[in-house]
This record gives C-alpha cells, structure tokens and sequence, in this order.
C-alpha cells in the first residue's frame, strides 16, 4: 500500500506523541476517572461500597438530610473552604505569581548578566529544595516563640513577638506559596523580556521614553501572551495545591482550602479521614471548578489566537 506525505505525517505525529498520551491516560485520565466513580459511591475506609450510583455525598453539601446538625456541620466546612479557596488563589495568583514574578523578571533582566543569572538562581532555589525543607525553613521564620526569625527582626526593632500562624494564618500560606510560585513567571517573563527586538528598546530612548515608559509600550505589549498563559496555569494549580499548606499549618482550619478538605477527609484517618467517597466528591466538585476556571480564562485571554498559525511563513 503506497503512503502519501499526509499519512506518513499523521504516522510520525503519532509515534512522536504515543508515549506521552499513553502516560497522560494511565496518571491523568484514569485516576480522573476512578475519582468520579467514587463520588458516586458511598465508599469508606474499607473500600467497600453498597450503593451505586448514588448522590448521597453531594446531598451533604445541598438540602438536609436525616442527620440534621452533621449536614449543617459538612456544609459549613465545605462553603468555607471554598471561600478560603477562592482568597489563597486571588492574593496567591494576584501579589506575587503575577506581579511580583514580573518585577523579578524586569529587575534581574536589567542587572548585567552574570549578576541578574545569579539572582534568578537564589530565587529557584526553593523550588529546586525538597518541599519539607522548604516548609521547616517556613516554621522557623514564623515560629511564635522568640527563636522564630520573624519575631526576632519585630524585637530588634522594639515589636512584641507574634504568633502569625494562630494571627494571620492566611498571609503564611499565601507568602509562602506566593515566592516559591513566583520563580515559574520569572523564568518564563526573563525569556519573553530577552526574546524582544533590541532595536525597539533604542528607537524607545531615541524618543526620549524613560524606563517606565519602556515597560508600559514596549516590554508590557510583548508580554501579552506570557501573563496569560501564567495566569492560567498558575491559577489552576493553586487550586488543587495543598502541599506546603498541609506541611507549614497542618489540618488547621484557618486555612482549610478545597484541596485540604479532600485530602483529610479522604488520607487522614486521625482527623476524622477515611470518608473516600465523600472526599472523591470534594474533588470532583474542585475538578469541575477548574474546568469552568480554565474555560473562563481562555475566554477572557483569547488564547486561541496564540495557537492558531501564522499568517505569514518564515523560513
């Protein structure tokens, strides 16, 4: 059978791609999957379930049930959950992976070289570190007694000592999250500022524009694409993130985001865990959550013209 050029192209895509659609499937999709079916379940920590299919998870979460005051209890958990959600990935996303990456990428670009290199190192450091490192550094800079770091730059400078984690639970998880977080946009706004014609820059200063008014008509503009694709991303991990949440405050309720109350209802027997069913509903509640999210922001950032094809060829 004799190819043509189409059906070796569509053969060699798909050998090129087959791998990874095949992991995508195994570690993506079917625990996507296995998660939606458990939510229809009433699963505990025995896995075994007697009804199939069933809403009584979600029902939890809506009208009340037989079991008045525990159906007000789980809502109250759920709804303010998702509120401390909604205020981890707005502050997150907003202060520091967006506009605080951006100052990091403007300001190590206009340093020379080797010293901008440098910085751009000491900020990845975090994220290259092991994330309990990354967490018992944190507890060290907010530990409540007068060892913590934070308490003793508030001494040095007549303060009394505070105990952010009890005061401002939030802020920690935000600011800790928030500068690990930042050093993705910095890389990629380093690349995107670093990719812009030279000669834009001098016609700038020809013109007699200053620095801000550089970032503001050539730098900004240049960026479009970047900040969009960052905010996406970025927005859709701080959803489903927990990690450094669970390693710095543990299952507090002060800070208890959608992620969280999956994960303790569902991996953490000595705090009430074991509710599989009830924790896979969380998540696919968190799931359909994202998807509205990313569909949103696609929208609103017109990211499909980023992937359409160019209009001209260059060779």
């Amino acid at each position: 059978m004799r190819t043509t050029p189409r059906t070796r192209a569509v053969s060699d895509t798909a050998l090129f791609l087959g791998p990874a659609i095949v992991l995508l499937a195994i570690f993506f999709v079917a625990p996507i999957l296995v998660n939606i079916v458990v939510a229809f379940t009433d699963m505990s920590q025995t896995l075994d379930f007697k009804d199939f299919p069933t809403t009584k998870q979600f029902n939890k979460l809506g009208k009340l049930d037989d079991e008045a005051l525990l159906g007000i209890e789980l809502r109250r958990s759920f709804y303010k959950a998702l509120m401390l959600t909604l205020v981890f990935v707005v502050l997150t996303l907003g202060i520091f992976n967006l506009t605080f990456a951006l100052i990091l990428g403007l300001t190590t670009t206009a340093l020379p070289d080797r010293m901008g290199a440098f910085f751009r190192a000491v900020w990845l450091l975090p994220r290259m570190s092991p994330s309990v490192v990354y967490a018992l550094l944190w507890l060290w800079v907010v530990d409540s007694t007068e060892r913590g770091l934070f308490n003793q730059i508030l001494m040095a400078v007549g303060f009394e000592p505070m105990n952010l984690r009890l005061d401002h639970p939030m802020a920690v998880i935000v600011v800790a999250n928030g500068l690990i977080g930042a050093s993705l946009g910095m890389i990629i706004f380093t690349s995107a500022i670093r990719s812009i014609p030279e000669h834009l820059f001098h016609a700038a200063r020809a013109d007699g524009a200053g620095p801000f008014s550089i970032i503001r008509h050539v730098i900004l503009p240049a960026l479009r694409w970047p900040i969009s694709y960052i905010t996406i991303y970025q927005a859709l991990a701080l959803l489903v993130s927990f990690e450094y949440i669970f390693l710095i405050m543990g299952p507090a309720r002060s800070t208890m985001t959608m992620a969280m109350l999956s994960y303790t209802k569902t991996l953490a027997p000595q705090i009430g865990g074991g509710q599989y069913a009830y924790g896979a509903a969380i998540a696919m509640i968190l799931i359909v959550i994202g998807i509205l999210v990313a569909l949103a922001m696609w929208r609103l950032t017109n990211m499909k013209a980023l992937l359409q094809r160019p209009r001209i060829e260059v060779r």
